[in-house]
């Protein structure tokens, strides 16, 4: 599964790679989240294959992929970003024995080359040992369908962001387990358009801070809230003067969307909290 906002030449690349696959997919779920029209029309036209999901209007990365995985046909999905995909064609072949072997195996995710950290593009850094995790990348991680729909799942109001720890820790605390395999590497390219690192923090802090809210169990939510923000704050004490004077931003976001965790609140048990802090 795929979501994309108008980077067609981006997609384009990634499904050629896709259709090179053997064994293939069972199905290439795509969403076009808030996309132009001739982008929209160029990937009708030219990938007629696809199972294609249209928001007209953007509801962003987290929900898109929350409703391909409720869609998806097969049981086991693999999550991609539109300029990201296996490197090894019999990535499934790889995959599917894992999954058949473990029966508490919720998601597997794998060592990324991207150009984002060059020095990953050799692949001589990669950690060669498979182990437990807390969190992963949808740009390249396998998830149990099954699995995903006994949880809670994606949680939509995210947006961008943040979805991939909070759904690692319903993992952990229903017993499954995100593990990290160098079974497959993932090609992640790095798109040439620019990103916005001040709102890409605000993100990352607001839906931290939702997490903790909807998950931690009293009477620990709110140490482990205050810490959340304050471990925000000195990083934004870090980047500048400019960076801590528009920190205000994600906190008025924060504090819009508190009626609405509380509505959705599901605490895990302390043990479970804590044993997932604990994880790599």
């Amino acid at each position: 599964m795929i979501t994309t906002k108008n980077r067609a030449s981006d997609l384009r690349r990634t499904y050629r790679v896709l259709q090179q696959l053997n064994p293939p997919p069972l199905e290439v779920l795509i969403t076009l989240d808030g996309c132009t029209a001739d982008v929209m029309g160029t990937v009708k036209a030219e990938l007629p294959e696809a199972r294609l999901f249209v928001n007209q209007v953007g509801l962003g990365s987290v929900a898109s992929r929350d409703r391909m995985i409720r869609e998806a046909r097969g049981d086991l999905v693999l999550a991609l970003d539109d300029d990201s995909y296996p490197e090894q064609l019999d990535c499934i072949s790889r995959i599917l024995p894992l999954f058949e072997q473990r029966p508490k195996l919720g998601v597997l995710h794998f060592p990324q080359r991207t150009d984002e950290y060059p020095e990953t593009l050799a692949g001589t850094n990669f950690d060669s040992k498979e182990h437990l995790t807390r969190s992963f990348a949808n740009s390249g991680a396998v998830l149990r369908r099954s699995t995903y729909l006994q949880l809670s799942g994606f949680e939509p109001r995210f947006f961008h962001m943040y979805e991939e720890p909070d759904y690692a820790l319903q993992c952990v605390a229903a017993g499954y387990h995100v593990v990290f395999s160098p079974i497959v590497t993932i090609r992640h390219h790095s798109s040439g358009q620019a990103r916005d690192e001040i709102r890409i923090h605000h993100r990352h802090a607001r839906n931290e801070f939702w997490s903790t809210l909807m998950r931690c169990p009293l009477p620990f939510a709110p140490g482990m809230l205050a810490w959340r923000v304050l471990s925000q704050f000195r990083y934004a004490c870090k980047r500048g003067w400019s960076w801590v004077v528009r920190e205000p931003r994600w906190w008025a976001q924060t504090l819009a969307g508190v009626p609405y965790c509380f509505r959705k609140r599901r605490p895990v048990s302390w043990a479970s909290y804590k044993r997932w802090l604990a994880l790599p």
